[in-house]
């Protein structure tokens, strides 16, 4: 069975489990897309394109994730706003999106669409870049 996970994980099969794995991982329900991503990794360290490819598709799976993650806050009605994180989250406005918890309030505060993904991808880039180099680190 560990063979099969090894080889798996070096396989074209794990581009699609880290990019459903991220999605997943970045809307309302829990996932674990970094220990994946770093498993994925692990196999082929010295494959320097299909890291490259690992990471921008875990960053795209995560982006999506949350864009779906903000529109299903945009359909929330709107009410009085005066939680604390969203009144942080307004003060602060997209690029308070580097921190990936918040894209449900972005929606429901109706942040425009495009800065929340470009301030999400970011972040999310920069997440999965240090999950990497410290993956790559340790094999």
């Amino acid at each position: 069975m560990q063979d099969f996970l090894f080889e798996w994980l070096s396989g074209a099969g794990a581009e699609a489990a880290v990019f459903a794995s991220a999605f997943i991982s970045s809307t309302l329900m829990p996932g674990g897309s970094e220990a994946l991503l770093a498993g994925a990794l692990s196999q082929t360290p010295d494959d320097t394109p299909r890291l490259c490819r690992l990471v921008l598709l875990a960053t795209a799976g995560n982006t999506l994730g949350a864009m779906t993650t903000w529109l299903i806050g945009r359909l929330i009605p709107e009410r009085e706003k005066t939680d604390r994180a969203l009144v942080w989250l307004r003060r602060w406005g997209a690029p308070a999106l580097l921190l990936s918890w918040l894209p449900l309030a972005a929606g429901w505060l109706r942040m425009p669409a495009a800065s929340c993904a470009v301030w999400m991808a970011v972040g999310k880039l920069l997440r999965y870049v240090v999950v990497a180099a410290g993956t790559l680190s340790l094999v």
